[in-house]
């Protein structure tokens, strides 16, 4: 409502608004009571039964209704430009949308051009940002190349800006994609300044491949998409990632986590006391990839990301459980929509069709829909995968993530017994297509309270546009690096103590052969054999040089083996 914007602002800076949530269930992620929540100056005061409040407050009536933490999301796409397409939402859309969905903090994604400045896409974005979003807000910055620039420039983020986050991928192909000595390093870079590192894991190399395989055959539709990002891509490109941060010494956060095999790869790493953490997507833990395979070219096209939806249609149940166990600790929308005339750019070639889903309005309603509603997680998980832990991991709790006097009054009252109806028609979030159209959904924010002010009340907004703030964040969160630390320390490797050799040593021959201990980048390449020494007597390439003690020996083109080994045999085969 713009109309109203100075209205809104005029009141929020009198910075003395006072709201009393009465008679509803206070829900954390580790505990659920029945209290009344007090909030004065944007700040949660206090918590509890029968408080002395000051008068003149407003007051919301909670009676059987859930009082949460609002909503963290931890992946969205707004104004950004993408794959020759800028998204349908930008800060103000976006945030606004998330609002209306029970969202009370978004972070963002800079993701530079190959070669451009770290610190100059981040300036640019805050400044398109800061006058338009409508609730707080941070940002992940994109390592899509690497050099003494990028290390320095993310020392410099770091130290001066508030980002905590970066962004690698393993795949996009001369696009942002690193090579794994870069991702190492970015890695190390990452633990050496204690941020966030973000891996998005997929084996580059082999997409590209399958994609051409898939066009050759005459395959230019999206369920090529599916086809040329098998699981198994995945699957290997995380454990490839884990392994390099496992050296580096760096927790790692796997971002868009889309497949059972790749689900147990982090299982497996988190059983070996690796520091790992994954984050799903809610299109991800909902739908499947047979929606690639529709007859309707723009139907099909609407559901195409990246990793892809999966085929197997047991996934999606799969990862809402992965969510429910804390295998996978946080539900991300990765919002990113792109209206059907921008995907038709694809039209004739499904590497074309911008990569990205909608999705920052329904994420709450659609998680409590198929997670709590459906067995797979109780509200106090709800809100852990929905906001704790992202307020941990991003190094914010407990100000945001948890309903506790002192803490940010980012406050949601959820209605659990409420219905909606999902639909584009009724959405505020861009595009023009909702993935979740027709689902009915139980569980619906009521009011959404950012930062003390009431900007979504049953179904009305009074948010103004940018009363949103840019949140600077701490580096070496506790939850990634107090486990590390203790980690390195066990696993600490050091020289043995021993007299020195004072024995004689064989002087070196230098006659230009190659030394032992070169490098593995100057070892020559030559054929491999199974033999060893042995020569081959089927006809291997394997040949020693020199003169041979049977050189004087004719040479027969054949011979006849009376006695093969093992013996002979008088059976008939």
């Amino acid at each position: 409502m713009r109309n109203c914007k100075k209205a809104i602002a005029m009141s929020s800076s009198s910075g003395n608004v006072r709201i009393l949530i009465k008679g509803g269930k206070v829900v954390n992620d580790d505990c659920t009571q029945e209290a009344d929540v007090y909030i004065e100056n944007g700040i949660i005061q206090q918590v509890g039964k029968e408080m002395m409040i000051p008068g003149g407050a407003k007051v919301i009536d909670a009676s059987g209704k859930l009082v949460l933490p609002g909503g963290i999301d931890t992946s969205v796409h707004l104004e950004e430009s993408f794959m020759n397409a800028t998204t349908a939402d930008d800060f103000y859309s976006g945030t606004k949308a998330a609002l209306a969905g029970g969202t009370t903090m978004v972070i963002g994604h800079v993701l530079p051009e190959k070669n451009e400045s770290l610190l100059e896409a981040y300036e640019k974005c805050r400044s398109s940002a800061d006058p338009k979003a409508c609730c707080d807000y941070a940002l992940h910055v994109g390592v899509t190349w690497w050099g003494p620039k990028v290390r320095a420039e993310m020392e410099k983020l770091v130290r001066e800006h508030g980002v905590n986050s970066f962004q690698m991928f393993m795949a996009y192909k001369d696009m942002f994609m690193l090579r794994d000595s870069e991702l190492f390093q970015a890695l190390q870079q990452c633990k050496d300044i204690g941020a966030i590192a973000r891996v998005h894991a997929e084996n580059g190399e082999l997409v590209v491949e399958g994609a051409k395989e898939a066009l050759d055959l005459g395959i230019s539709g999206p369920e090529g998409i599916e086809i040329s990002r098998p699981e198994e891509l995945e699957a290997e490109a995380t454990h490839r990632a884990i392994t390099i941060a496992n050296r580096a010494h760096c927790p790692i956060y796997l971002v868009n986590v889309s497949s059972m095999s790749a689900g147990d790869v982090v299982a497996t790493a988190k059983m070996q006391g690796k520091v790992v953490h994954g984050e799903t997507t809610t299109a991800h833990a909902v739908l499947n990839g047979m929606h690639y395979y529709h007859q309707d070219w723009a139907y099909a096209a609407a559901h195409v990301t990246v990793p892809p939806l999966r085929l197997d249609p047991s996934t999606p149940n799969y990862l809402m459980s992965l969510l429910g166990n804390d295998t996978l600790n946080v539900v991300g929308s990765d919002h990113r929509p792109f209206t059907t005339k921008q995907r038709a750019m694809g039209k004739d070639d499904f590497t074309k069709i911008p990569h990205g889903l909608p999705g920052i309005e329904d994420r709450m309603s659609v998680i409590w829909e198929k997670g709590v509603i459906g067995g797979k997680m109780d509200e106090n998980r709800f809100v852990a995968v929905t906001s704790s832990n992202a307020a941990k991991i991003y190094n914010l709790y407990p100000k945001k993530g948890r309903i506790i006097a002192g803490a940010d009054a980012d406050v949601v009252v959820w209605d659990p017994e409420g219905s909606k109806t999902i639909s584009v028609d009724t959405q505020f979030q861009g595009g023009d297509v909702n993935l979740y159209e027709g689902l009915r959904c139980h569980g619906v924010p009521l009011v959404t309270i950012s930062r003390g002010r009431v900007v979504y009340e049953n179904g009305m907004f009074t948010c103004a546009e940018g009363s949103g703030k840019f949140c600077p964040l701490r580096t070496f969160p506790d939850l990634l690096y107090k486990k590390m630390v203790q980690r390195e320390k066990s696993q600490a490797v050091k020289a043995v103590e021993r007299e020195p050799y004072t024995g004689e040593v064989v002087p070196v021959l230098n006659s230009g052969k190659r030394e032992f201990g070169v490098s593995d980048s100057d070892t020559p390449t030559r054929p491999s054999t199974r033999h060893g020494g042995v020569r081959d007597l089927q006809g291997s390439s394997f040949s020693l040089s020199g003169a041979q003690i049977d050189d004087k020996i004719p040479k027969r083109s054949s011979a006849r083996i009376l006695a093969p080994p093992g013996g002979r045999s008088s059976g008939i085969w």
